[in-house]
């Protein structure tokens, strides 16, 4: 009879885990974990080898003697229980703008204390990136049942208004422009933007380059409701769009 059973109960113990617990880390049944324990039965190789390896402790030595609490807390472990040593992901934090910080945020968009007090969103994205979230309120951008609908998020990398002639034609964009936020699809024609939205009952906005304050153009879309496949003709009537706004703009310059 080995010692394993007495071994993995003080293991347990010095990781503060369940039986439960410990069970599922190794793809075992609660109640085959009590029979080692109480040395009803024995482990299989595969799991020996599992446990071992886990808790970098010598195979013979977890069979073959009674290890004490001590030695035990000197493995390093390779299973962290601790919630005070697990190291924390740095996500990037993301300024958003809703309805209630909206009007605000016009401003003092350029106020970086602002800015850093807005409620922010934390997602797995390049933290070196100047992004800006902004939660839909209308249903500019919606054709046919598709598109954003309000209370979506749509998440916007900084673009430099001084480079507003190398925006891709049709890009998502929010832009702050004359007191107003506008999420629309960007057409850019020599010193100034047409912003188009998706709703074919809206007329275009259209603004000079020296009246915009900031770009974001849209990388990341979180809708509120699993979205509806989009039909091969309406991207190809998109990209039509904004092949015609380029031969318009190469025929202007």
């Amino acid at each position: 009879m080995s010692f394993f059973g007495k071994n993995i109960k003080k293991i347990r113990t010095v990781k503060n885990l369940s039986q439960q617990a410990f069970a599922d880390l190794f793809g075992l049944k609660r109640a085959t974990l009590g029979a080692y324990e109480e040395g009803r039965s024995e482990p299989k190789i595969e799991t020996i080898i599992k446990v071992a390896n886990s808790f970098s402790i010598k195979i013979d030595d977890l069979l073959t003697r009674d290890l004490s609490v001590n030695e035990l807390l000197k493995f390093k472990g390779g299973i962290t229980t601790d919630a005070k040593s697990l190291v924390k992901e740095r996500f990037a934090a993301i300024p958003c703008i809703t309805e209630t910080n909206s009007a605000e945020y016009i401003l003092q968009s350029s106020n970086e204390g602002f800015v850093n007090e807005m409620t922010s969103l934390s997602l797995p994205l390049n933290g070196t990136e100047q992004l800006r979230g902004f939660t839909i309120n209308n249903l500019e951008m919606t054709s046919h049942d598709k598109g954003l609908f309000p209370n979506d998020v749509v998440i916007g990398s900084y673009f430099p208004v001084s480079k507003l002639k190398d925006l891709e034609n049709g890009a998502l964009v929010l832009v702050l422009v004359d007191s107003k936020l506008i999420l629309r699809r960007g057409y850019v024609l020599k010193n100034k933007i047409v912003l188009r939205a998706d709703h074919s009952s809206i007329e275009d906005k259209e603004f000079g380059k020296s009246g915009i304050k900031e770009i974001w153009e849209i990388k990341y879309v979180f809708y509120k409701r699993l979205p509806e496949v989009t039909d091969d003709l309406e991207d190809q009537m998109l990209v039509l769009t904004k092949e015609l706004y380029k031969m318009k703009k190469r025929m202007e310059e």
